[in-house]
């Protein structure tokens, strides 16, 4: 079967950059599927987030099961350890799990794989992120290389946001059209809809809003 250059697939989280990244694809891509992981996520609102988004636009999305992250636990996003701002090892906060973009990518590169579709979509920026280094633009180089050779497929990772700040994220989807989407999105750490306000995840969404002068459909 020939690869199929007119189609794409999202890694959807449910979060504002994976539904702005969903957007930029539908606008691209004659057809679009989305990935969702679950790696065993504290927060299965993040699943339920994403299910409502996929719905809404009519696409064909697949959960994934990833539970790897959950059994070595070590971070806020997965086991019990409390949301916090103070450093962790290397600098970084513990809502960093470590290899999660890098196994989220292998995994939708599998499933594009089978249907031949050579376009991966992530919302990963390393504008406005929190340091993490799965997020970086050399990484996702790297990966992209990484994937064509081991499954000799020519794929090719897409990062709308990489070099956008969240304002300018937030005008993107306007632009597109779509930004009603985000009213079915979730991004509090604290897993928590109204969102709780105080994150971070909470403060930096709040402030792409206020910067790009647009409400937030989640909490307008």
């Amino acid at each position: 079967m020939p690869w199929r250059t007119d189609a794409a697939v999202v890694l959807l989280s449910g979060g504002q950059d994976s539904t702005t990244c969903l957007a930029w694809a539908l606008d691209r891509f004659a057809h679009v599927e989305a990935v969702t992981i679950d790696y065993g996520q504290r927060h299965r609102i993040e699943l339920e987030a994403a299910t409502a988004i996929a719905r809404r636009v009519g696409i064909a999305q697949s959960v994934i099961p990833c539970d790897s992250f959950a059994t070595l636990g070590g971070n806020a996003l997965t086991g019990g350890v409390a949301v916090s701002s103070t450093p962790g090892p290397g600098g970084l906060p513990n809502t960093f799990v470590p290899g999660r973009n890098l196994v989220f990518l292998t995994l939708a590169a599998a499933y594009a794989w089978q249907r031949s579709i050579p376009a991966l979509v992530t919302g990963v920026c390393q504008t406005d992120y929190s340091g993490y280094p799965d997020c970086r633009e050399d990484t996702m180089v790297a990966m992209q290389d990484a994937l064509r050779r081991g499954m000799d497929a020519p794929f090719t990772i897409h990062t709308p946001l990489m070099h956008l700040t969240k304002a300018a994220t937030v005008t993107m989807l306007r632009d597109l059209g779509r930004l009603d989407l985000l009213r079915d999105s979730h991004t509090c750490y604290e897993g928590r809809r109204p969102p709780c306000g105080a994150c971070a995840a909470c403060v930096l969404r709040a402030k792409g809003f206020a910067e790009a002068g647009i409400a937030d459909p989640l909490t307008a």
